[in-house]
């Protein structure tokens, strides 16, 4: 396959990405990971570091969930940019929790680098535009 349409490809995998969180469809979305995928998360919150493994990831991104009482989306802030096997994906992202009885709210952009390799993504790395507010809203 050539580059072009590798990047094609990889292109076409974040956006099914995305579009399985949009629709809450957990199971497309762990088919796009490879078992042994590494999940890099930034910051010094509950959720920060590598996930080794989509089991670990899975266990993140639920954990994620329940804390946000299921209102964390994630959604492209604009077009994703493939280069080779990596992919670069300008994002939204949004939650809000009470928290003894105080609502929570967190709001930013960020960048997702995701590294695709035969159509299955392998590797992720996240950046916030704001990681200490981040970390304040997911605590430790």
């Amino acid at each position: 396959m050539s580059d072009t349409n590798v990047q094609v490809q990889n292109l076409l995998v974040i956006n099914q990405y995305f579009t399985s969180l949009a629709q809450g469809d957990m199971g497309a979305f762990a088919s796009l990971f490879s078992e042994s995928v590494v999940w890099h998360q930034p910051g010094g919150n509950k959720f920060s570091g590598s996930k080794n493994g989509f089991a670990a990831v899975g266990e993140m991104v639920g954990g994620m969930m329940a804390d946000s009482q299921g209102s964390l989306v994630v959604k492209p802030d604009g077009a994703p940019m493939a280069n080779d096997d990596l992919v670069s994906a300008p994002i939204l992202f949004s939650a809000t929790k009470n928290f003894d009885g105080t609502e929570k709210k967190v709001e930013m952009t960020g960048s997702d680098l995701f590294k695709i390799k035969n159509g299955k993504i392998v590797e992720v790395w996240l950046f916030s535009s704001d990681q200490d507010a981040e970390d304040a809203f997911w605590g430790l």
